[in-house]
């Protein structure tokens, strides 16, 4: 899996039996890690008020579990989820989690690599707890020297943080980039 990430491809459960499909995306959808990187006003105010608790590192089974049971018809098939844990255990693969009194209510996780970071997943169970978490994901990459944050497709969640898209060359480029950086998450 590690190898498919280096060059840019990425793993989906495709169906109920749990296939996995690679996929490689053109264009390629990017959060910016500069300051072109918008926080919503609202959420700004949520963040400085420190209403959620945030932690790295500290429950990536449960983040994944919750992110696969948060919509019918997910990609995170078993098998994904145990290959993630699995990165995780090994250093790879890392969560984001938004407590609100001690409850965990919102996360995310992704893989990292070098100087970037791929982000998988999210969910929340409070109003703005997984954006809460991207934010402090993005504070914490930009604290480590991170240079890439891939979300791999456009949402209109994410769009308004600033995502946008490049061609699957730039993104190329841009990876090869990143991975040569050694940052620790």
């Amino acid at each position: 899996m590690l190898n498919a990430y280096r060059r840019g491809i990425f793993p989906m459960a495709v169906d109920k039996r749990g296939r996995i499909g690679w996929f490689s995306p053109d264009p390629r959808a990017v959060i910016p890690l500069d300051k072109r990187f918008h926080i919503p006003h609202g959420l700004r105010r949520v963040w400085q008020r420190r209403k959620f608790e945030i932690t790295f590192d500290t429950d990536f089974p449960t983040i994944i579990r919750e992110c696969a049971e948060r919509k019918e018809g997910t990609w995170i098939s078993p098998g994904i989820r145990e290959c993630y844990c699995q990165l995780h255990r090994h250093g790879h693969a890392h969560s984001v989690e938004a407590r609100l009194q001690g409850k965990l209510v919102g996360g995310l996780y992704g893989v990292a690599l070098g100087g970037a970071f791929f982000g998988e997943s999210m969910f929340h169970r409070a109003t703005d707890a997984s954006k809460i978490a991207l934010v402090a994901l993005v504070e914490r990459l930009r604290a480590s020297g991170y240079v890439l944050l891939d979300t791999q497709w456009t949402t209109p969640h994410l769009q308004q943080f600033g995502t946008y898209e490049i061609p699957r060359t730039e993104y190329l480029w841009r990876l090869e980039h990143a991975r040569q950086l050694e940052c620790k998450f």
